[in-house]
């Protein structure tokens, strides 16, 4: 009777290891592998501190690939954060009071955020910021411009695919709305807008950039009580932002 004698791989424990780890779809710490027995060799550590760190390896590199999947979704580009915001150039803006939006607490209570001001103060880098930061705190995200918005639930008439357009839009934890108030709307655009706002009011949040002020949306839409209507759901419980 003959036996087979085995291969290197499976007289290799680490390759073993290796192997089971990649079949097991555990493929960050099969990446980490050596290193982490390298510093396990270095300090000796007890059996669930090991196994702690092995699998905080998996974790951290799952959590990440969660992040990045968010933030492809959501339109928002490359990262943008805080740190070289230039708040001494914005004395009425507060660093403490801005950077508390990126826990996103206003986006686990489902509150809207608002920040209102002129062209050019800075308002897109803080609502992209805070996107970002969202996309990090594990929320579903979308940013875009109104206009586009509007562009898109217009063309989505023509190949019959609103409510699917519609349904993208009132989904994501946070939408993040830029560029609201640049031009006026005809009557399908601003009921588009009713209907969206309405959608997602208390259900989930919407950060608002706009560089008209609110008492000034009547001009805006054509319709004076939709302006009204749109405005009041907006800033019900909502935090606002004056830039």
């Amino acid at each position: 009777m003959t036996t087979t004698a085995p291969s290197d791989a499976a007289g290799d424990p680490f390759e073993a290891l290796h192997a089971s780890l990649v079949e097991l779809d555990l493929t960050s710490l099969a990446k980490g592998l050596s290193a982490l027995l390298d510093q396990a060799e270095r300090d000796a550590p007890s059996f669930s501190e090991f196994l702690r760190r092995a699998i905080e390896i998996e974790a951290s590199a799952r959590l990440e690939r969660k992040i990045a999947r968010r933030v492809r979704c959501s339109r928002l580009g490359p990262l943008v954060t805080l740190d070289d915001f230039d708040f001494s150039c914005r004395p009425e803006l507060s660093p403490h009071a801005v950077r508390e939006f990126l826990t996103c607490r206003f986006v686990d209570e489902r509150r809207n955020l608002l920040l209102v001001g002129r062209p050019s103060t800075g308002k897109t880098t803080v609502a992209k910021a805070i996107g970002h930061a969202a996309c990090r705190c594990l929320h579903s995200v979308l940013y875009v411009t109104m206009g586009e918005m509007l562009e898109e639930l217009f063309a989505s008439r023509a190949d019959h695919t609103f409510r699917r357009a519609f349904r993208r839009l009132v989904k994501p934890d946070l939408l993040v709305l830029d560029d609201a108030g640049f031009a006026s709307l005809d009557r399908d655009a601003s009921t588009d807008l009713f209907r969206l706002v309405c959608a997602r009011y208390r259900k989930h949040s919407t950060l608002v950039v706009s560089n008209l002020p609110f008492k000034a949306w009547a001009e805006l839409l054509p319709s004076e009580p939709q302006a009204v209507a749109i405005v009041d759901r907006l800033i019900h419980q909502a935090s606002i932002i004056r830039f």
